[in-house]
């Protein structure tokens, strides 16, 4: 099947700080967005399609456009967790290929670190009783116990071990020591050991949510960022050379009776995103997988096709994850667990993907031509999104 040419990430930009007091989210999404139509040659003039997932202080489309004083034709705030920025590379493939926009730009800002945010680890049960929580709130559970019961149903199934899921905050933590802002980022952020780790390291940590340690967790900080969305005849005369959108996926899951909590919405959207783009797991180069928590890679590997269903602790043992490894390689900024998260990471997994499909990553892979970009928005094993981008070189 020919790969269709149909739309291109032109541009990006992400915020060097993971800590930035005194700097407002709108401050850093504005900034995102200027240097990345400045990498891709571009200017505000040029902008018809503007993406926001509400983040920012009185964001949203509206909010945005008149924060930055442009007037797009085409206006998307689709909201979705940390996955947002997968669906709005997903709606940017569609738009600009029905032609309701030229150049779109989906930007992100958050100060979580210096706000304070408890991500993951406040209770549920804030406020009146609904619906959605019903079942969770008056028993006191959290973000990160749901993500450890994931976990836990997975070893039960499968087998799979801590020391397996630790080989991930190792591979991740190796990149991250060869990307000077992820290495800023834990100064900053106090971390123990600004160092590559082991498995020990990773064992030895202190426990979290049983049986997650505290270095299979997300770091909390500031960042954010911006990618630039083109049509092939914009890409034709940009600065460097686009990184082409050849397959996108969206999907949702949620809590059922008798539902397989270790099987994520990515078994649906990742199906539709090789189906568009006409290739299969085995030739993908890079993956770059939402990593809130190990758990949340090792079901994702598995959903995306890289393994079957409870096989992935022997594909981590197979020697894949690292840059200098053959195989598949994952998260080369360092990710979630070792470069930044802001709250939504979603963005920053097409960034570090089209650095290595121009050749620019700090753990570069060699020939690298094809990637996957997947985000996870929500809650792991309760109500969530799935969002797949296949990623090509020019």
């Amino acid at each position: 099947m020919a790969q269709e040419r149909l739309a291109a990430i032109a541009g990006i930009h992400e915020y060097p700080l993971r800590v930035a007091p005194g700097v407002s989210s709108m401050q850093i999404k504005a900034e995102s967005m200027k240097r990345a139509l400045d990498d891709a040659g571009l200017d505000w003039g040029d902008v018809d399609g503007l993406y926001d997932a509400l983040d920012g202080e009185g964001g949203g489309g509206l909010g945005l456009a008149a924060y930055l004083g442009i007037k797009p034709r085409l206006l998307d705030t689709t909201q979705v967790g940390g996955s947002s920025y997968e669906f709005h590379a997903s709606h940017a493939l569609r738009d600009i290929a029905a032609g309701r926009c030229n150049v779109a730009v989906t930007t992100y800002g958050s100060t979580a670190a210096s706000m304070r945010v408890p991500i993951g680890t406040g209770g549920m049960g804030r406020g009146g009783a609904s619906w959605q929580q019903n079942m969770e709130a008056p028993y006191g559970s959290t973000l990160i116990s749901n993500y450890a019961m994931v976990a836990h149903r997975h070893m039960h199934e499968y087998g799979t071990t801590t020391e397996q899921l630790a080989q991930i905050s190792v591979a991740t933590r190796k990149h991250a020591m060869r990307n000077p802002e992820a290495v800023k980022a834990m100064t900053d952020l106090q971390f123990v050991k600004v160092d590559e780790i082991t498995v020990e390291d990773v064992l030895e940590s202190r426990v979290i949510a049983d049986p997650l340690h505290l270095l299979e967790c997300c770091m909390i900080s500031d960042g954010g960022g911006a990618a630039v969305f083109v049509s092939p005849e914009i890409a034709r005369d940009i600065k460097k050379k686009p990184v082409w959108i050849i397959g996108a996926g969206e999907a949702t899951k949620y809590r059922e009776n008798g539902g397989d909590i270790t099987t994520s919405a990515g078994a649906q959207s990742a199906p539709a995103a090789y189906g568009q783009a006409g290739v299969t797991p085995d030739e993908i180069d890079i993956a770059m997988i939402y990593d809130s928590f190990s758990i949340t890679v090792a079901v994702m590997l598995e959903d995306l096709g890289f393994c079957a269903k409870g096989e992935v602790g022997q594909f981590i043992e197979d020697g894949h994850l690292a840059f200098d490894q053959p195989g598949l390689t994952l998260n080369t900024d360092g990710g979630g667990l070792s470069s930044n998260h802001p709250g939504m990471r979603g963005l920053f997994l097409l960034l570090e993907s089209v650095r290595q499909l121009r050749g620019e990553s700090n753990s570069q892979v060699d020939g690298a031509k094809l990637a996957v970009a997947h985000g996870n928005g929500g809650l792991l094993g309760g109500t969530h999104t799935g969002g797949t981008v296949i990623l090509a070189a020019d």
